[in-house]
């Protein structure tokens, strides 16, 4: 099975190892026909403490790491974002 991805913003980058990574998606409202954005926040693996608050950065599902972190940050896209 092929590990899920995710592209998001780092919001947080306070706690050790850890980032918190916000996602956004764009649905479309079932009644009004509108584009609606939705975000929801993740906590991902950092080992390297590298990742800054504003990076735009890549996640790999994995294996549960704490019982919030279950994503591992792969790589960085960008800077700048969606918040």
């Amino acid at each position: 099975m092929p590990r899920r991805e995710l592209q998001g913003v780092v919001v947080s980058d306070k706690n050790d190892k850890t980032v918190v990574v916000v996602v956004e998606q764009r649905i479309m409202h079932p009644v009004y026909k509108k584009y609606v954005r939705r975000h929801k926040k993740y906590a991902a693996h950092d080992e390297a403490n590298e990742y800054k608050v504003g990076d735009t950065v890549k996640m790999l599902e994995s294996r549960p790491i704490s019982k919030t972190k279950k994503w591992v940050v792969a790589a960085k896209v960008g800077l700048g974002g969606a918040r």
